[in-house]
C-alpha cells in the first residue's frame, strides 16, 4: 500500500509560479511511477505529467509542456510539480497518484494504484 499526501496549493496570479509536493510512504514507493492529474467540477480528471521511477524521465500533457516541471527526491520520498507561468485555466484540484506499470509515462493515466486526496490551486489576480 501507497499513501501520497499533496501540499502547496493555494492562490497564485496569472503568470507566478507554485510548486506542488507530493510526499509519498509506505512499501516500494521508489517502485511507482508517478503521475499529476487535475479536475475541475464537472469535468474528469486530467493526466499533466507524470514522472518515472527507473530513470527519471518524465511526460508532459501539450496543456503545461514548457510551463510545469515535475521532479522527484528519492531520499525525501517526495515529488513535486513547479507550476511557471500559469494561467486561469490552470485552476483546479491537483492529486498526484502512483503507478506501478508506468502507464502515464506514455500518456494513460486510467490505471492509477494510488490516489492523493488533493489540493485546491487558484489563479487569479
Amino acid at each position: 500500500q501507497v499513501q501520497l499526501v499533496e501540499s502547496g496549493g493555494g492562490l497564485v496570479q496569472p503568470g507566478g509560479s507554485l510548486r506542488l509536493s507530493c510526499e509519498l510512504s509506505g512499501k516500494f514507493v521508489d517502485l511507482y511511477d508517478i503521475g499529476w492529474l487535475r479536475q475541475v467540477p464537472g469535468k474528469d480528471r486530467a493526466g499533466i505529467g507524470c514522472i518515472s521511477a527507473r530513470d527519471g524521465s518524465t511526460y508532459y500533457a501539450e496543456s503545461v509542456k514548457g510551463r510545469f516541471t515535475i521532479s522527484r527526491d528519492n531520499a525525501k520520498n517526495t515529488v513535486y510539480l513547479q507550476m511557471d507561468r500559469v494561467k486561469p485555466e490552470d485552476t483546479a484540484e491537483y492529486f498526484c497518484a502512483a503507478d506501478l506499470l508506468g502507464r502515464c509515462m506514455s500518456g494513460n493515466f486510467y490505471g492509477i494504484d494510488y490516489w492523493g486526496r488533493g489540493t485546491p490551486v487558484t489563479v487569479s489576480s
